[in-house]
């Protein structure tokens, strides 16, 4: 099994207090696999599943004699897909705070659903922790810095799911059935998803704009449905985490733009499922969009799983000067130009470096992308 850096979060919590445990992530990412292990590592524990409706009708209308009841002897309680079950947030707050000695994991695939359920009862009372699909940390870590690197274009073009690099005969059937089966089955599980075939069209449209600045009213044309709704399927897609946005930096600079955004996906495994297109790199003409989102995507998660407080931008002027991802924290900023090809020349432009002059700069290509992340951690 493939060692996960978000362990070592998880201990970290599971150790300062009594918390309740909140971990999210997509479908098919290995929340199961991860929980279940670290949980047995702890010993004995009562594992509830909220996709079994078995388990949702056990729960329903539970008091805290009945989840006396139901818990046992157990010291530590497991439910996973816990947006699934009804009134989750009163329950896992009686679970907390009347039932001695006990402690409490839950586990998500939508975070829309679970934290509408669990913020107000459990305020205070969670900490909130995200799996992602495998980082190139771990991927590294589990196959070696050689054999990472002769992998690179194929996880470029097959992205990091668990199952997809394990399996990788069968990675593209895999992914065309995570995109056509888990993917959809949670999205048209959530409330105001009427029309399935409006959100076919605004992923395969996200898909080829990867890179590029995202226009709401575009897409309100383009579907044909109004501005409100594109923002409210883009909300829950996030929710979901099959995309990301990413929002531009500003300082008030008048040549600064400050308004848009750009969409990028969590995998770009799905995000060429979605458009059927496995082909290598060299035959595609989104080559440098597709190495773009990956390189991102990675960024984010390294961000994330080492770091945890950059915030994310692009920066882009009104003169079309671009730098593709900024990190930031307090007076510190790391500007990064993302390139398929080591040999395109590429400039920082000195509106850029006369706004931030303190601003670290690095260009990242296939080349060094491998000792750039590893020296990250």
């Amino acid at each position: 099994m493939i060692t996960r850096l978000i362990v070592k979060k998880l201990r970290e919590k599971w150790e300062t207090d009594n918390k309740i445990l909140v971990v999210t992530g997509a479908r098919q990412v290995g929340k199961s696999t991860l929980l279940k292990d670290f949980c047995q590592g702890k010993g004995t524990f009562l594992y509830l599943n909220g996709d079994d409706p078995d388990v949702i009708l056990l729960l329903e209308n539970a008091g805290e004699k009945k989840l006396k009841q139901i818990i046992g002897n157990h010291k530590l309680v497991l439910i996973d897909e816990a947006q699934r079950v009804p009134n989750i947030g009163i329950i896992s707050k009686i679970i907390h705070d009347q039932i001695n000695a006990v402690k409490l994991i839950l586990s998500g695939s939508s975070s829309f659903d679970l934290s509408n359920k669990i913020n107000e009862p459990l305020t205070g009372r969670k900490w909130e922790i995200l799996l992602w699909q495998l980082s190139w940390q771990e991927f590294t870590d589990h196959f070696g810095y050689v054999e990472s690197n002769m992998q690179l274009e194929n996880r470029v073009i097959h992205g990091m799911y668990p199952e997809v690099i394990m399996r990788p005969e069968n990675q593209t059937e895999i992914l065309k059935q995570l995109t056509n089966s888990y993917l959809y089955k949670d999205i048209l599980n959530l409330h105001n998803i009427r029309k399935p075939e409006v959100l076919d069209k605004l992923l395969y449209a996200l898909a080829f704009q990867i890179g590029n600045e995202v226009n709401y009213n575009e897409l309100s044309g383009l579907l044909k449905i109004d501005r409100k709704t594109v923002e409210h399927y883009i909300y829950l897609l996030e929710q979901l985490y099959v995309i990301f946005r990413l929002n531009p930096l500003t300082r008030n600079e008048r040549n600064e733009i400050g308004s848009s955004r750009k969409i990028y996906f969590y995998d770009t495994g799905i995000r060429n499922a979605i458009i059927d297109n496995f082909k290598p790199l060299n035959l595609r003409n989104d080559a440098g969009s597709l190495w773009e989102n990956f390189v991102i995507a990675e960024l984010k998660k390294a961000n994330y799983l080492n770091i945890g407080y950059y915030r994310e931008f692009f920066w882009r002027t009104y003169q079309k000067q671009e730098i593709d991802y900024i990190l930031e924290h307090q007076d510190q900023m790391y500007a990064i130009e993302i390139k398929l090809n080591k040999n395109k020349k590429v400039r920082f432009s000195s509106t850029f470096r006369s706004s931030y002059p303190d601003a670290k700069t690095q260009i990242i290509h296939m080349e060094n992308f491998n000792d750039f992340l590893l020296e990250t951690r």
